[in-house]
């Protein structure tokens, strides 16, 4: 089995400390077997103090790490690492432990230290919106991409501040093991499926209170729907406003235009039909609401780098 090893440095953040935890250990198979081992450790075992004013218990030291397959580092305000970009001793050889080949993931200010331990040198990253500068100013070496969720750069994985560290799991989650385990996590954490890593990691306007006014219909008819014309025109008579306003609600609500939301929509939609049915290329195409078998060859290709065959058959049989 999988194994993620989530090393908590004190002081922790105490939410980015149960991302890991949650979405990991919540993802399993359609028959409830666990597709990930998670363990939780700081580098000597001991309790690691969170920056909410309570300890957090490991279950190990930092010798898990050496069999980890999977490295999630949370957010923290270590000091030397935020002040000066250095690590203590003992987590600097603590992480001297994790093999070449093991994914690295940082959630928040996790990257910090991934970066002070050199592990970042020339690769993209991101780190919270408001820590950006000072990991920029700390590691010019780093390529640093602002404002965006996460970024996957294959082996090392980055996310943005609190709630994009779900996002990156979920999506991490979504690649190993398919889209119909990534949904049931989101389900249980009472999440969207999935946000793009490139959605902004803030909104300028405040989003508004669900009521009348609200898409939330529209996007559900369209989620049970995604092979009917979902044109701007059509959600906005399902939400009975005018195009302008649906527009702008819709981009308030969700942080995305309808067209950008739709495609996405109706992309997971193919990916869970390919996993879940024999339907034929075509028909997960027509049903998907994609069209076509070359435009969903176009658009699977671009977000898994995998043509529909393929990926049928890595994730069929999961």
């Amino acid at each position: 089995m999988h194994t993620v090893a989530v090393l908590l440095v004190e002081p922790v953040i105490g939410f980015d400390a149960t991302i890991a935890p949650t979405c990991f250990g919540k993802a399993d198979d359609e028959d409830g077997n666990p597709l990930y081992e998670v363990v939780t450790c700081s580098v000597s075992g001991d309790p690691v103090q969170s920056t909410n004013g309570y300890a957090i218990a490991p279950e190990s030291d930092a010798s898990v790490l050496a069999r980890a397959d999977t490295v999630v580092i949370p957010g923290t305000k270590c000091p030397p690492a935020r002040a000066s970009g250095e690590l203590p001793d003992d987590l600097r050889e603590a992480l001297t432990l994790i093999r070449p080949s093991t994914r690295l993931v940082s959630i928040c200010t996790g990257a910090f230290i991934l970066a002070a331990a050199g592990l970042l040198d020339g690769r993209p990253v991101t780190t919270h919106w408001q820590a950006g500068a000072d990991l920029h100013r700390l590691h010019p070496t780093v390529t640093l991409i602002d404002h965006v969720l996460y970024v996957d750069d294959g082996d090392i994985l980055t996310s943005a501040g609190v709630a994009s560290g779900i996002d990156l799991c979920l999506h991490i989650i979504r690649g190993d093991h398919g889209t119909a385990a990534a949904a049931r996590v989101a389900r249980y954490c009472v999440l969207p499926p999935a946000r793009e890593g490139t959605h902004p990691q803030f909104v300028d306007r405040p989003v508004p209170a669900r009521g009348e006014g609200s898409t939330a219909a529209a996007r559900r008819w369209a989620t049970e729907n995604p092979a009917e014309n979902l044109s701007v025109d059509r959600l906005a008579r399902q939400s009975e406003m005018s195009v302008r306003t649906f527009n702008r609600r819709f981009r308030e609500e969700t942080g995305q235009t309808p067209g950008v939301w739709v495609q996405r929509l109706r992309l997971d939609h193919a990916r869970e039909l390919l996993e879940r049915s024999d339907l034929s290329i075509d028909a997960v195409a027509e049903r998907s609401g994609l069209g076509s078998s070359a435009s969903l060859r176009v658009h699977l290709r671009r977000d898994t780098g995998m043509p529909p065959a393929m990926y049928r058959r890595a994730f069929q049989a999961q």
